[in-house]
C-alpha cells in the first residue's frame, strides 16, 4: 500500500523497474534448465562463471552431465587411467582449455577429443603414456598448445600429429623418445605454424645435422634439444657454434646442458669444447660466406629468430637501401623479405645489412657476399677445353708406339722360305712363271715343262739345243714311245 504515497511518475518508474527483475528470474530459470547455472557444478568441484576446477579430489572417473558453456576444465592431479571417447556425453563446443595433467593415463583413445572440436590448449604431462598411436590427435585441427612432457614416450606414429595445422607449441621432453622425429620439421605442410618443439632430456643419441641446418632461424630458436646423450662430432659442433653465434635461444638458455659423448670415453663433455686438443680437435667455427659469379642471379635470405616479420630493410656496400622507388635497379626485395640481386658485379661484394622489425623485437643481420671476376659457365669451358687437349695428346702418343713396336714384319715371316729353296729352283722357277691361265692343254704342257726343268737331264741324254727366251713360244713335247 506504501505504493499509493508516491508521486505518479516515482510509481511508474517502480513498476518499470519490478518488471525487468521478474524478466531477468524467468531468464535464470530458462538457464537452470539448459545446464547454464551455478547449481550444475559437479560436486566437489569449484565453479567459477565457465571455468570448472575438478583438482586433486582424487577421482577416478570423470564427472558427466557438465555444463555445455564450459571454457576451461581442470581436472589435474587426480587418478585418471583411461580417456575414453564417452568421458563426456555431451558435445562441449565452448570448451579451448582442457588440464589433465599428473594423472595415471596410460591409454587415450582416438575418439575421446570428438565432442571437443575447438579446444586450443591440452595439457597432457605428467601420466603414463607410453605410445602416441596413429591418428591420435587429428580430431584437434584448433589446438595450439600440447603438453606431453614427463611421460613414458617411446614409440611416435608418424600420422599422430596429421591434421593439426594450427599446432604451434609442443612439448615432448622428459621421456624416452630416441629418434628424433624429423618429420615434424621437416615437412612444413604438416604442421606450418610449429615454432616451439621440446626434445631436451629424451633418449636422441644422434642428429640430421645437415637436413638441422636447413631449417629457418625462426624455427631452430625454438628446438630444445639438451640434456640428450648425443654422440659427440664435429658437425655436431658446427651446428651449435653457429647457433649460439646467431644468439638463439634454444642454445644460449641452455649452454651449460648441451653436452656429448666421446667416442672412446665414458664421460661426457660441453659440445662447445670439442675444438680442445683433449676432445676431437674440430676446427674453428668461421660464418660462411655467400660466393657468387659474374652474371649469376643471388638471392640473399634475411633469415630471422621471429617468424612473420613486420618489415625487412637491407642496406648494400654501398649504402643504398632497399626497397626504395629506383627504376631498371638490379636489386629488388622479395616478398618474403629476401633481397634478391640480378646480373651481379663485382661491384656489389661486400657485406648487406638486413633490418627485421616486429612487434616482439627487432633483429639485424649480416651477409658477407663474394663475388668471382668471371663466369661460372667460361670457367667450366676452360677446363673442357684442357682436359680434351691432354686427352688428344695421350691418345697421340699412343698411336706412335703403337706405330713402331707392334707393326707386323713381313720380311721375318718369309725368311724361312727363301732359306728352305734352292736357289737353280728359284732361278728357274722365276723364268718359267708365266701368267695364269685356264686353257686345260696349255696348263698340260706347262705341267710337262717344269718337271723336266726341275728333274733336270737324265743320264745319257743330251742337254738341250734350244734356249727358253722371254716371251717365246714353249716346244711341243715329244710323244711317247
Amino acid at each position: 500500500m506504501w505504493l499509493w504515497y508516491l508521486a505518479p511518475g516515482q510509481r511508474l518508474g517502480l513498476s518499470c523497474g519490478r518488471v525487468w527483475l521478474l524478466v531477468l528470474l524467468l531468464l535464470g530459470c530458462d538457464l537452470a534448465r539448459e545446464g547454464g547455472s551455478v547449481l550444475n557444478c559437479p560436486p566437489k568441484c569449484v565453479c567459477a562463471s565457465n571455468i570448472i576446477s575438478c583438482s586433486k579430489l582424487g577421482l577416478g572417473i570423470i564427472p558427466t552431465k557438465l555444463p555445455r558453456f564450459t571454457a576451461i576444465l581442470d581436472l589435474s592431479h587426480n587418478n585418471l587411467t583411461r580417456l575414453r571417447a564417452d568421458w563426456t556425453p555431451a558435445r562441449l563446443p565452448h570448451l579451448h582449455s582442457l588440464l589433465l595433467n599428473h594423472n595415471a593415463l596410460g591409454f587415450i583413445s582416438t575418439e575421446a577429443f570428438c565432442h571437443v572440436p575447438h579446444l586450443r590448449y591440452l595439457d597432457l604431462s605428467s601420466n603414463s603414456i607410453k605410445a602416441l598411436e596413429e591418428f591420435l590427435f587429428s580430431q584437434l585441427q584448433e589446438l595450439e598448445v600440447l603438453l606431453l612432457y614427463n611421460n613414458q614416450i617411446a614409440q611416435m606414429d608418424r600420422s599422430a600429429f596429421d591434421d593439426m595445422a594450427r599446432l604451434q607449441k609442443l612439448y615432448l621432453s622428459q621421456n624416452q623418445i630416441s629418434r628424433f622425429p624429423m618429420e615434424l620439421v621437416k615437412d612444413r605442410a604438416k604442421l606450418p605454424d610449429l615454432a616451439l618443439l621440446d626434445l631436451s632430456a629424451n633418449k636422441i643419441k644422434g642428429l640430421p645435422v645437415a637436413a638441422l641446418k636447413g631449417l629457418p632461424a625462426w624455427m631452430k630458436n625454438g628446438l630444445y634439444l639438451h640434456s640428450n646423450p648425443l654422440s659427440c662430432d664435429c658437425g655436431l659442433y658446427e651446428l651449435f657454434t653457429h647457433w649460439h653465434a646467431r644468439q638463439l635461444s634454444s642454445v644460449v638458455d641452455f649452454r651449460e646442458e648441451l653436452v656429448c659423448s666421446l667416442p672412446l670415453a665414458k664421460r661426457s663433455v660441453s659440445v662447445f669444447t670439442l675444438n680442445s686438443q683433449d676432445s676431437l680437435n674440430c676446427s674453428e667455427f668461421k660464418e660462411h660466406m655467400l660466393e657468387a659469379y659474374l652474371g649469376d642471379t643471388v638471392t640473399i635470405d634475411c633469415d630471422t629468430k621471429v617468424r612473420g616479420a613486420i618489415t625487412r630493410e637491407w642496406v648494400t656496400p654501398n649504402n643504398r637501401r632497399f626497397p626504395e622507388e629506383t627504376a631498371n635497379s638490379t636489386m629488388t626485395v622479395l616478398g618474403n623479405g629476401s633481397l634478391q640481386i640480378r646480373l651481379i658485379r663485382v661491384e656489389d661484394m661486400g657485406t648487406y645489412t638486413c633490418y627485421a622489425v616486429s612487434q616482439a623485437f627487432n633483429e639485424t643481420l649480416y651477409v658477407d657476399v663474394m663475388v668471382h671476376n668471371f663466369t661460372q659457365h667460361g670457367t667450366h669451358d676452360t677446363l673442357n677445353t684442357a682436359y680434351t687437349t691432354l686427352v688428344g695428346c695421350i691418345l697421340s702418343v699412343i698411336l706412335v708406339l703403337i706405330y713402331l713396336y707392334l707393326t707386323p714384319c713381313r720380311c721375318c715371316c718369309r725368311g724361312n722360305e727363301k732359306l728352305a729353296a734352292q736357289p737353280e729352283d728359284s732361278i728357274n722357277s722365276s723364268m718359267l712363271s708365266t701368267t695364269p691361265n685356264h686353257n686345260p692343254e696349255v696348263a698340260v704342257r706347262k705341267g710337262s715343262l717344269s718337271h723336266l726343268a726341275a728333274s733336270g737331264p737324265m743320264q745319257g741324254q743330251n742337254e738341250p739345243k734350244w734356249q727358253a727366251e722371254p716371251g717365246s713360244p714353249l716346244p711341243a713335247a715329244a710323244p711317247s714311245p
